[in-house]
């Protein structure tokens, strides 16, 4: 069970790297005016969403293979599986974006995309005091 520990821990740790850095590149990205760097980072977003999404799943799968041997007890587990489907979601919504600055559709600012990086932070805080302290 231990190396299915650390296993979820890297493929975590890794996901999380994607969640963090993809939003500061559509910061950078809701910034620029000239198209051969909007072009340049679009590409750098596809690539960085399509490495982060492997990565995703294998967290997700030692997850729940850790879920199953040691069993569901314990509001803090259903409540850091709340989180994890809001990061999926999260997840999700980037690939949305992602898409929209492909086509040219993205309607938001710089200033939106800084606040939205936020939200991984907040997540990760969340989900590891659950995990540590097991407060309920």
């Amino acid at each position: 069970m231990l190396w299915l520990k650390a296993l979820h821990i890297i493929f975590v740790t890794s996901w999380f790297a994607g969640l963090f850095y993809l939003p500061r590149l559509f910061v950078n990205h809701a910034m620029v005016d000239d198209a051969a760097t909007a072009e340049r980072l679009a590409l750098m977003e596809h690539k960085l969403y399509r490495f982060m999404t492997p990565l995703a799943v294998l967290a997700l799968a030692f997850g729940l293979w850790l879920w199953l041997g040691y069993g569901f007890h314990g509001g803090w587990l259903h409540a850091k599986l709340l989180l994890v489907l809001l990061l999926i979601g999260y997840h999700l919504y980037c690939g949305k974006l992602l898409n929209d600055f492909k086509l040219g559709r993205n309607r938001r600012n710089h200033v939106w995309y800084r606040w939205f990086n936020e939200i991984p932070v907040m997540l990760l805080f969340a989900a590891v005091i659950l995990v540590v302290v097991k407060p309920f």
